[in-house]
């Protein structure tokens, strides 16, 4: 018994130990100087790299290709969206359900252009609050001046999902312009341009607010210079046009400034919007952890991604407090291309590994990583980059290679 007592006690100091650490990180993300404390979920979001590292983590041989037989597993909200996000979502739920993940999808199945588009967004953010997790494609807004607000916006705004991180990596095995790129964009993902706040002040003339605020602007530079320090970056880049919107990038480039001193171990730099965009497409190499207001942020994400491949292989995340969103990180709906079977999942397979390692889910993770890597390694490879492979073929090929690896 005493030995009981002494086991558990232990172990009890270990879990309490853990809990103020992330606690401790949590804070200072989100709550030196007057911000409020984050939850241990939004802590787990910037410890991505301690989860998958962890020792504990159970490994493939052990629950990849069986059955779960421990633990609980997770629900998430699925929102397959427009244009090829159905296609994606449904390479998911197949790679999903051929590894045995434990995870379950709670499906919101609407598009854009639905006459009840409005109101099934609202189930979509019920959803989200009650799973904390979502995968989703992207939702198409209908074009016209009397159209109503951005879905992905409202999905955004609602949720205070107020930063976007995009990673943009090459791939191995492709042939791309550019070598060794290795950079991540965090883009501020709930004001600026993308408020909504037009109108029109007389005719053939409107007026389109800009809103930049000096608590986002010192969360999501908090947001980029804490990522910065737990995945081992070196230099972050505030992106702006403090030069003639010397109020409101001005505000933003400052708050940026006044993080910076509380990281001396972190290179920063400041740098105008189309001085950055010319750099990206001449010397990426240069650039590591890029923060940015909402538009500014949009543009060079898919600059980004182009300098690695093309939108289907970039990655993208969202986060708020207390719920992560992951999606294709350039955002693209594709109609043109959809129900043709050609989109390339990569982007999306991706995404749902981040998911997965945020859920703690590290094995699984590693497995989907390793098998696309495989995949950009050989000849099964999808039409955006040369190959001829359609999105079935890609997804199977991705389970081909992890059965291989781990036979």
């Amino acid at each position: 018994c005493l030995l009981f007592v002494i086991y558990y006690c232990f172990f009890g100091l270990l879990l309490l130990f853990e809990e103020k650490e992330e606690k401790m990180i949590a804070n200072r993300v989100f709550g030196r100087r007057g911000f409020a404390a984050t939850s241990t979920t939004a802590s787990r979001v910037l410890c991505a790299r301690r989860h998958a590292s962890s020792t504990a983590a159970p490994t493939i041989e052990e629950n990849v290709f069986g059955s779960t037989e421990y633990g609980s597993r997770k629900m998430v909200t699925l929102i397959p969206g427009d244009g090829i996000g159905p296609e994606l979502t449904n390479s998911i739920q197949k790679l999903f359900g051929w590894l045995k993940v434990p995870v379950d999808f709670e499906v919101i199945d609407f598009h854009g252009s639905d006459e009840n588009a409005s109101e099934r967004i609202h189930d979509a953010i019920n959803s989200l609050k009650r799973n904390g997790v979502g995968l989703k494609g992207i939702l198409s807004t209908p074009k016209g001046r009397a159209t109503r607000r951005s879905l992905n916006m409202e999905l955004r705004t609602n949720l205070d999902l107020f930063c976007n991180v995009i990673e943009c990596k090459s791939p191995p095995g492709l042939d791309t312009r550019h070598k060794d790129v290795d950079l991540v964009v965090i883009r501020q993902n709930t004001e600026a341009e993308y408020s909504g706040l037009e109108h029109e002040i007389s005719p053939g003339v409107v007026e389109s607010l800009k809103v930049i605020s000096r608590e986002e602007s010192l969360r999501i530079a908090k947001f980029a210079f804490d990522y910065a320090v737990l995945n081992g970056r070196q230099k972050v880049t505030a992106v702006h046009k403090a030069n003639i919107m010397k109020q409101g990038d001005g505000l933003f480039l400052q708050c940026c400034k006044e993080v910076s001193a509380l990281y001396p171990e972190i290179v920063f730099e400041g740098m105008i919007v189309d001085n950055t965009s010319m750099q990206l497409v001449s010397h990426p190499q240069q650039f590591d952890v890029l923060v940015t207001p909402n538009l500014y942020g949009n543009i060079v994400s898919n600059i980004g991604a182009g300098l690695v491949g093309g939108s289907g292989l970039v990655p993208g995340s969202n986060f708020s407090k207390k719920i992560a969103l992951f999606e294709p990180g350039a955002r693209q709906v594709d109609k043109d291309i959809a129900g043709k079977n050609v989109a390339n999942p990569i982007g999306m397979i991706k995404s749902s590994a981040l998911m997965l390692r945020h859920l703690g889910l590290d094995a699984y993770a590693k497995a989907i990583e390793n098998g696309v890597e495989g995949v950009l390694n050989g000849s099964v490879l999808p039409r955006d980059v040369g190959g001829d492979a359609s999105t079935d073929e890609v997804t199977q090929a991705v389970m081909d290679t992890i059965a291989q690896q781990h036979n």
